[in-house]
């Protein structure tokens, strides 16, 4: 008996599932973005935002269009997780990014103060979290202090003018140059509580830009206002864990780099936290600066 090829067409495979986007994935995965765009929110105490970070974590394809959706408003994701919610950060061209310049408007007519207010940030998440070793640890508590941040910035004020006057460089302030080496020597000069009738600190002074930072970062859901000592006492907390990614995120940057090369705060696994100043009076600290200087 011959046998006969069979010519037949082959009965097409089952169609794959189909992994169209619709609408509404598109709306959830928005609404995880506005979520994580809301510092205070706290997935613990909000049930769809639960939802979402757990579909997030068990959908690839859902977590990709979310990420997709995050990049496409100049977004950088730092982490999705129950503990941080999801965490993301503006990229600079982002319409989300608070311009250091718009940021000092706000509470100075004088522009040039925008460096002033880029250095107390820088000094607050220093003093936040001083050591490479605190910076990695997820429970870490940071403190602060008003008068402690000014004092720091004063004492690395006072390294940078020993610095630049070794090299031979001209002390005298630029208000109007870029970068770390010109916001210091505004500082310097600047008073540190000014001078009002009722003795109320003003918002021009060096201690009323890290009351306004502070203050920001306290409203932002960064940190927690424990007390009024030192001119206002802060913490940061395992609710306030997204300052931590983002202060992560800067952390290789070339002014925080330059911050830590000046020695105020050591980078080595040692017990100090701050270095103590070699000529405290010299600083023109404000009184009960609240540093937590220990020996070495």
């Amino acid at each position: 008996m011959t046998e006969h090829a069979d010519w037949r067409e082959p009965e097409p495979a089952p169609a794959p599932a189909s992994t169209a986007v619709t609408p509404a994935d598109a709306a959830d995965a928005a609404r995880l973005v506005a979520f994580g765009l809301q510092p205070k929110l706290q997935p613990a105490r909000d049930q769809e935002y639960a939802d979402l970070l757990r579909r997030y974590r068990e959908d690839p394809p859902f977590a990709r269009l979310a990420d997709a959706v995050a990049t496409g408003l100049g977004l950088i994701v730092l982490e999705v997780s129950p503990r941080a919610g999801m965490a993301v950060t503006a990229a600079e061209d982002s319409v989300f990014t608070v311009r250091m310049g718009d940021y000092a408007r706000r509470t100075s007519a004088d522009g040039g103060d925008r460096f002033l207010h880029g250095l107390a940030h820088l000094a607050v998440a220093a003093m936040a979290f001083p050591r490479p070793e605190d910076l990695a640890d997820d429970g870490y508590i940071g403190r602060v202090t008003v008068n402690g941040v000014d004092a720091f910035v004063r004492q690395a004020c006072h390294r940078l003018e020993e610095r630049a006057a070794e090299q031979g460089e001209n002390t005298d302030p630029v208000s109007d140059a870029p970068g770390l080496e010109a916001a210091w020597r505004i500082w310097a000069r600047r008073s540190s509580t000014g001078a009002t009738k009722d003795a109320r600190r003003l918002a021009g002074s060096t201690t009323g830009i890290v009351a306004k930072a502070v203050s920001f970062l306290t409203d932002s859901g960064f940190l927690q206002r424990t007390g009024d000592d030192n001119g206002g006492t802060y913490r940061t907390t395992p609710a306030t864990y997204r300052y931590q990614l983002q202060v992560r995120d800067m952390a290789g940057g070339a002014a925080m780099a330059e911050l830590l090369d000046l020695g105020v705060v050591p980078v080595t696994d040692g017990t100090p936290t701050l270095l103590p100043p070699e000529d405290g009076d010299a600083l023109d600290l404000v009184a009960d600066a609240g540093l937590p200087f220990h020996s070495a």
